[in-house]
């Protein structure tokens, strides 16, 4: 896939360092990777063009901010080729932050962020039940989230060793 891409250890370095503090400079990332700012920026861009790098995120802390549930649904179609038209309805619904195509035993897993229990009842019977192609949901509460993390990139791992 590298070469494909034909991505070099600088620009798995960068990707890296911008995962670990998106808020650092390209001056600074430069010094730390002993290339100028310069270097970075065009890099970034780079890996943007590309679609590698998707902008940058703030992690919120939902929980200090007043949203207390956090849910995963899984979502049973009528049939797996209504994908396309579900995604485009569950994607209206704000309280639902991410959404997969998967294999298994549900069609889609959506993760849901909701101030409370009330307004989780509300996206699972007054949001989800009205969108054609539903057959069933399975809803299950998360209680704690232990970590989240992105992925550690094997690229670097070998280099580095």
């Amino acid at each position: 896939m590298n070469n494909k891409l034909n991505l070099d250890k600088l620009d798995f370095q960068i990707i890296q360092a911008m995962m670990d503090n998106a808020n650092i400079s390209y001056a600074d990332l430069g010094k730390q990777l002993f290339v100028s700012g310069g270097t970075i920026h065009v890099r970034m861009k780079k890996l943007q063009e590309m679609g590698i790098v998707k902008g940058t995120r703030l992690h919120v802390n939902h929980k200090l901010l007043g949203y207390d549930v956090i849910a995963f649904i899984g979502i049973f179609l009528e049939k797996s080729s209504l994908y396309d038209t579900v995604a485009k309805e569950l994607k209206r619904i704000p309280e639902i932050v991410r959404l997969n195509y998967t294999t298994g035993n549900y069609s889609m897993f959506a993760e849901v962020v909701c101030k409370d229990i009330g307004q989780l009842k509300f996206v699972l019977h007054d949001e989800l039940q009205k969108i054609k192609g539903i057959e069933r949901t399975d809803t299950i509460i998360s209680l704690e989230e232990s970590f989240s993390r992105n992925v550690e990139m094997e690229e670097l791992r070998a280099k580095s060793a």
